[in-house]
């Protein structure tokens, strides 16, 4: 029997989801997040979810994870003490980085990698050895006495982990393989990377970066992984535990602790799958995943070409560049905890700073003081306090107020009409995101759905939406956990590049292939150390190309079977879609790419349940909204008639969290158990 429980574990509460493939049943908690031990939650969370659903933690066969634990770590700059050994000469490519500025007509501005270089200059340490382009043919051996002497002194320096990135690795790995052998065996317990084990890939500054933020937070995210296995273990959790990747796939806990620089945008890659399901589900393919949780707003975005991928120029974390493969996704500082104030300026503000799960929102009682978006929604009537998460957490309001007042004497304002303004300077701040990602990329997004989750997405979709003409919101059944939805709906998937620079009439297309052929065996191989027979084994194949004299590529699909120099045509399809038109110039390849997918029982659909409005509706209550005050109903979601519209304003209980249906909308339950809301006259 197939039991897997998904967790998603936020900056507020760990959210947890089980789902029994043969019965069909589901299960879903919250639990409130341990931020100086993010393994307690959880561990406590499976424990509290298997006695509702009347199970054994011994029954769970999997466990899939969406964690933070590494975007915190460089977000927060809280990671290893990293050594670089690097190819004689190159020792700052780390620090001069590219002419790329975070703003660009700011003349005093911090660099990320300038002002906090994952390796300090004293610890980055050259040798003698040089391969060269294309062939990657060794013209000076590796000097293996300075890489011993190097990590000598990187060890007395007092370093816990090691990048070894040497100037063309990518083309042949042999020169970092070998240094890294000894970089072990003479300091046993560093934790050391290679940047060709990461990413086999041109462009030395980021490769050397992606490879340093591997090793910085190498040693934080193998301890937390090793701790949670440990603790799942001893709570008799029999299953494997998988951890989502930043691609959209979940992997071992082996690759993940060798990898931790994939598992960047862990949580933020959960929800966008658990939306684009959901969306699935209600026939909707153009979809704007807007996940809100408690310190932020995570934007994605879905076509019916599948879910975007971040190309090289947009992957970026902390200010950092990487190229490891990511889904598109954009987040800002604005979620339920973010606090409110006025700057130094005068300016009525709110976020990016939060209230995080402890002290938290002030109206939680935890021991908040400062005003946030959660307390500004409860004092406008638009969260029960009594019924908040079906009673399971009460809310004062009281306390909400007192947060609130300081600010409104500041602006002087009442307390209500401060917290009217917080939610909408909130939401003037998400929807700038979201246009963002839309409108400036070329998408127009009254063609999409906003697919609201998160904490806190429902509470401010139907108005974030009214800012974009976005006609449509869909609720999934289980909002508050579509994140540890999405990690069980989510196969095992890896991901292997190699840079291989041809031109369009001298391309070696039995160079191609093989090159695919091995990136392809080595993933099958992974595949198989996960018990994935080759059967559940889907490939796919890919070739990252450019007109010649361009700085960035466009990934052109590969169709099964041999490769042809034909293929490349879909490149100037490709490029008109992105930029508007094609070139006669010629194409260049510059990567081949494989992603290698192994198939696993996945929740197909989620149990729905029906009633009458007059069942549903279960309080009436004032409920201040832009245009004033109104008596306002609230439902419960699980009450909720199939196919029966009701309009707002309106307040919808979840389990996990709270829709809000304001005048001008209306809401109806749909047959997958989605909640559709739609703008009137849309």
């Amino acid at each position: 029997m197939t039991r897997v429980i998904g967790v998603d574990i936020g900056g507020t509460f760990t959210d947890l989801m089980l789902f029994d493939a043969e019965a069909g049943a589901v299960n879903v908690h919250k639990v409130p997040s341990t931020p100086a031990a993010p393994e307690e939650a959880m561990v406590a969370g499976i424990r509290e979810l298997c006695g509702i659903a009347g199970v054994a933690p011994a029954d769970v066969t999997g466990v899939f994870h969406g964690t933070t634990v590494a975007t915190n770590a460089v977000l927060e700059f809280d990671g290893a003490r990293v050594g670089l050994i690097t190819t004689r000469g190159f020792r700052d490519v780390v620090h001069i980085g590219r002419h790329q500025r975070p703003q660009h007509y700011s003349i005093v501005q911090d660099i990320p990698w300038q002002a906090q270089p994952f390796a300090q200059r004293a610890h980055r340490k050259v040798v003698t050895e040089r391969v060269v382009p294309p062939s990657g043919e060794v013209l000076v051996p590796l000097d293996e006495d300075e890489v011993r002497a190097a990590a000598a002194e990187l060890a007395a320096e007092g370093v816990e982990a090691v990048a070894v990135c040497f100037l063309f690795s990518y083309l042949n790995p042999a020169h970092e393989q070998r240094a890294a052998a000894i970089v072990r065996e003479a300091m046993p317990g560093a934790f050391v990377t290679t940047s060709a084990d990461i990413v086999p890939q041109f462009r030395e500054f980021e490769r050397f970066t992606t490879a340093l933020m591997n090793a910085f937070i190498g040693p934080k995210t193998g301890h937390y992984i090793e701790r949670l296995d440990t603790a799942l273990t001893g709570a008799g959790v029999a299953g494997d535990l998988h951890v989502m990747m930043s691609s959209g796939g979940v992997a071992s806990v082996r690759a993940a602790a060798e990898r931790p620089v994939t598992l960047l945008l862990s949580g933020p890659a959960a929800g966008i799958l658990g939306g684009q399901w959901a969306g699935a589900l209600s026939g909707r393919e153009r979809l704007i995943t807007f996940d809100v949780g408690g310190t932020s707003a995570d934007i994605g975005i879905v076509t019916e070409h599948g879910v975007a991928e971040a190309s090289a120029r947009d992957t970026w974390v902390g200010g950092y560049p990487l190229l490891v493969p990511m889904l598109d996704v954009h987040a800002i500082g604005a979620g339920g905890g973010s606090i409110a104030f006025v700057d130094e300026g005068g300016a009525f503000r709110v976020g990016p700073r939060s209230a995080k799960a402890r002290p938290g929102p002030a109206c939680y009682g935890h021991g908040g003081t400062e005003p946030t978006i959660s307390d500004a929604h409860l004092l406008l009537g638009r969260l029960d306090a009594e019924r908040f998460l079906e009673g399971r957490m009460r809310l004062d309001r009281d306390a909400a107020r007192a947060a609130i007042e300081p600010l409104a004497a500041q602006l002087g304002m009442d307390a209500e009409a401060t917290a009217q303004g917080i939610l909408t300077i909130a939401n003037a701040n998400m929807a700038r995101a979201i246009r963002s990602r839309t409108i400036e990329k070329g998408h127009d997004p009254r063609d999409f759905t906003l697919v609201a989750f998160g904490g806190a997405g429902p509470l401010h979709a139907a108005e974030v939406a009214d800012l974009l003409n976005v006609p449509e919101v869909l609720v999934p059944p289980y909002p508050g956990i579509t994140s540890a939805n999405g990690l069980l709906t989510s196969d095992l998937k890896y991901d292997q590049m190699r840079t291989v620079f041809m031109v369009e009439g001298a391309v070696d297309t039995a160079r191609v292939d093989r090159e695919l052929g091995e990136l392809e065996a080595t993933l099958r191989g992974w595949l198989h150390e996960d018990g994935v027979d080759d059967a559940d084994i889907r490939v796919t194949r890919a070739l990252d190309c450019r007109y010649v004299g361009q700085g960035y590529e466009l990934r052109v699909p590969l169709d099964d079977g041999p490769f042809t120099a034909d293929a490349l045509a879909r490149f100037h399809e490709l490029h008109t879609r992105e930029y508007g038109k094609a070139h006669g110039d010629p194409i260049e390849i510059v990567n081949a790419r494989v992603t290698a997918v192994g198939r696993r029982p996945t929740v197909d659909a989620l149990p729905v349940t029906s009633g009458t409005l007059d069942e549903a509706r279960v309080d009436t209550q004032p409920v201040r909204f832009a245009d004033g005050e109104h008596a306002t109903p609230f439902y419960t979601r699980a009450a909720l008639p199939i196919g029966e519209p009701f309009a707002g304003p309106a307040i919808v209980l979840h389990p996990d969290t709270t829709t809000v249906v304001p005048p001008g909308w209306s809401g109806c339950a749909d047959a997958a158990g989605n909640l559709i809301l739609t703008r009137e006259g849309a």
